[in-house]
């Protein structure tokens, strides 16, 4: 699906060359990627003191089995 956006020449040519990128399709598409993430790991951050976990689980115990 073809976009036009308006972005910062300076700006999209520094993230580029940060990110070792070839092209500014690739450098838009990994700053997307990113921001994606990191809004998903702050929903995730939400539910700290939400959950209840059950006290006699042993998370070590499960890593021996592995």
């Amino acid at each position: 699906m073809p976009t036009n956006l308006a972005i910062d020449d300076k700006l999209i040519e520094s993230a580029r060359v940060i990110g070792k990128h070839r092209t500014k399709k690739a450098a838009v598409t990994e700053a997307l990627i990113e921001y994606i993430e990191r809004r998903k790991q702050i929903d995730v951050l939400e539910l700290f003191g939400k959950i209840e976990y059950d006290p006699d689980y042993n998370y070590k115990e499960q890593r021996m089995k592995i």
